[in-house]
């Protein structure tokens, strides 16, 4: 295989505004930050970073704007070795940004969608799904034209033999519909955290209510790995009828932009190698943790040698 990993998603840019000082005030009211730094952002765009720090070979399959920020974000992505053939450049639109309100233990995010909204299915060739190992996307809800085709990607990847997984994000709408159902059906590993998952499974099934534990068992029921991030309590896994938990890693948190997304490359590498979940789940949160550690969503990603040491998985 050419790749071990072709991803799918959102890129732009993050500004990141850190303090206790980000919540503005209107009446043109001025207040000062402690920080503030521009980054590589978008949740598949941060994963697809932290899998190729890990050592996978990644391709990735996007959209941006002939502009500042789109030259910006496509030599974030080829000085991480990500590919970056399959990245499209579109002159009439701006590239999209998100800006982070970051304070301690918390954050707010604005997005502007700009090129996010261009990205389509037929951005990806059955060419390149034939030459990956696994297939991966995110932020299901702010790529609205992808959304409609992400079942028949997702089915065509598995049909030429690569797995999938998904991360849908939260969903500005607030509705957790959009085809969720229909994709997860083609959706080797799933990858939600807590707020997400109650949200979709209520929208899906008004049965499962707002019980984590009825929210994940519909989940279960659905795709065979379902990988959970808890915040603060850590993670789950839940595959083939067994659950696997991992408390979160103490460390000095600096920014949590991105933080799931790095969990998931963590994850996904063990999965793609046959690690028992466990180990696959360590790999997971000492990534995410140890992603918090600097400014932005891609600074302080480990190596594998760096997030092996910190689990305890030498």
């Amino acid at each position: 295989m050419r790749y071990d990993m072709l991803v799918i998603g959102d890129l732009n840019v993050d500004l990141n505004l850190i303090g206790d000082g980000v919540v503005p005030e209107f009446g043109q009211g001025e207040k000062l930050v402690d920080d503030a730094s521009l980054n590589l952002g978008g949740s598949s765009a941060i994963f697809a970073c932290q899998a190729a720090r890990l050592g996978l070979r990644v391709a990735f399959a996007g959209v941006v704007g002939d502009d500042v920020f789109g030259r910006f974000l496509i030599d974030t992505l080829r000085d991480r070795g990500i590919e970056t053939e399959h990245v499209r450049v579109r002159p009439s639109v701006k590239t999209g940004i998100t800006v982070h309100l970051v304070r301690a233990g918390d954050r707010a995010m604005l997005t502007y969608q700009g090129t996010l909204a261009l990205l389509d299915a037929a951005h990806v060739s059955r060419k390149v799904l034939a030459e990956t190992r696994h297939v991966h996307s995110g932020s299901f809800y702010v790529l609205p034209r992808l959304r409609p085709g992400l079942p028949s990607v997702f089915e065509d990847a598995q049909r030429l033999g690569a797995t999938t997984s998904l991360d849908t994000n939260f969903d500005p709408s607030g509705a957790w519909a959009g085809g969720i159902t229909e994709v997860l059906a083609h959706t080797d590993v799933f990858l939600p955290n807590e707020q997400e998952l109650t949200h979709i499974a209520r929208a899906a099934d008004a049965g499962s209510g707002g019980d984590i534990d009825a929210a994940l068992a519909w989940a279960a029921a659905r795709v065979p790995t379902v990988a959970l991030k808890l915040g603060a309590e850590g993670a789950a896994v839940r595959a083939g009828g067994e659950t696997v938990r991992c408390a979160a890693y103490p460390v000095e948190v600096v920014d949590t932009t991105g933080a799931g997304d790095s969990f998931d490359a963590g994850f996904l590498y063990g999965f793609l190698n046959d690690w028992p979940l466990e180990a696959a789940l360590r790999l997971g949160c000492a990534c995410g943790a140890l992603s918090t550690t600097g400014p932005g969503g891609i600074a302080a990603q480990p190596t594998l040698e760096e997030a092996r040491a910190f689990a305890g998985l030498a």
